[in-house]
């Protein structure tokens, strides 16, 4: 009798890319209104820790999501730092157009008669020039690039963007057929799509399960991915929005995926709600290997994965969804397992304390609850 020998962790990825939504995600579904500067300040600091893209903002409709009316002046003010990229939401053409129109002032250029604004978030003080009259210098400096969304849910598509899924595919196509005109790289929430050509990852909400629907099959996910990726995204990323998955779900949702889309195309994205985000995470990032030759194919191995510091978040049209797993227990697992991230867990955590100082409201990272009892 031939036993094989099956490790309890298989093979992980040398690396992973994080992708930052607290400024987006993270916020939206906060009472609070958080000032222009505020968020300018959380980006800012952000842009410190290593992370390489940061969500900064979303062009909805302020009627819809009171807390991104600010949009313009956030897409504006943003310090961007080289090798970062700051993507916005922009769900359809009117957004898209909103987002990339946005003319950024260049802050080092000033004219003497600039000002100083002083911010208290808490104890920490901060210091961003404004100023009267024009500066010596604008650039035309809208978003880089844009994220579009849709679902796998016909329910949840009309709570969430008053459509349905096809009407959302066909306004995603819209936008990346305008992105594609303007040289603008597209990411997408939901499901999204690009033109052949452009650049474009898309997202398919709600693949573990609906507040409205419940169960979704794998295989309805899958032939989401399938139609998102044949339309050219670059990048597909899979969440759980409302956070009901387990570690068996994203195992049996990802292994119909990975049999349409290649795994480097694919993300994920998780909420906590039930506490599975991170070990949902860890199963979608580990590669399984058929121990029997000559099969021996990698089909499963994601290397993408969203979060939020402090586990800010939650959607608004997701009734009972907790906030995202959070950016500080993600880097902690992941540097625990030898992955590379590039990002500095400390500064995430001083990100995090800005932040949740003034929601006043405790972070949700269990990391960053420790450290401060240390």
């Amino acid at each position: 009798m031939l036993l094989v020998a099956v490790s309890s962790v298989n093979p992980l990825p040398k690396q992973v890319k994080i992708v930052e939504v607290g400024p987006r995600d993270g916020l939206q579904n906060e009472k609070l209104t958080v000032p222009t500067e505020v968020k300018l300040q959380f980006i800012d600091m952000l842009s410190e820790t290593g992370l390489p893209v940061i969500e900064a903002t979303s062009f909805v409709s302020p009627k819809w999501i009171p807390q991104m009316a600010d949009q313009a002046e956030v897409t504006q003010g943003i310090r961007k730092r080289p090798g970062v990229v700051y993507p916005v939401l922009a769900p359809n053409l009117k957004g898209f157009q909103a987002a990339v129109s946005a003319v950024r002032v260049t802050l080092d250029l000033l004219q003497s008669n600039s000002q100083n604004a002083v911010l208290h978030a808490g104890s920490k003080q901060t210091t961003r020039p404004l100023y009267h009259g024009k500066p010596l210098s604008q650039v035309k400096a809208g978003a880089d690039e844009v994220a579009i969304f849709s679902t796998v849910s016909e329910l949840f598509a009309m709570k969430n963007a008053n459509c349905s899924v096809e009407e959302s595919l066909q306004r995603a196509e819209e936008v990346t057929r305008a992105a594609k005109a303007a040289g603008v790289r597209v990411r997408g929430y939901g499901s999204s799509g690009g033109l052949r050509g452009t650049p474009a990852p898309g997202y398919v909400s709600c693949v573990l399960g609906c507040p409205y629907e419940g169960h979704v099959s794998p295989d309805k996910v899958a032939q989401m991915a399938k139609h998102i990726y044949a339309m050219g995204c670059y990048e597909i990323s899979l969440g759980d929005t409302i956070g009901v998955g387990t570690p068996g779900s994203m195992r049996a949702m990802l292994d119909a995926v990975s049999k349409e889309v290649p795994v480097d195309r694919l993300a994920v994205h998780c909420h906590d709600t039930y506490g599975q985000a991170l070990a949902n995470i860890l199963v979608a990032l580990q590669v399984l290997l058929s121990p029997y030759p000559p099969v021996a194919c990698a089909y499963m191995g994601v290397s993408v994965v969203d979060s939020s510091v402090a586990g800010l978040g939650g959607c608004p049209y997701a009734p009972g969804a907790s906030g995202n797993v959070a950016t500080e227990d993600l880097v902690y697992m992941l540097h625990g397992l030898g992955i590379h991230t590039g990002v500095d867990l400390q500064k995430v955590m001083d990100a995090g304390a800005f932040i949740c100082r003034f929601l006043n409201r405790r972070t949700s990272s269990k990391v960053a609850q420790a450290s401060c009892r240390l």
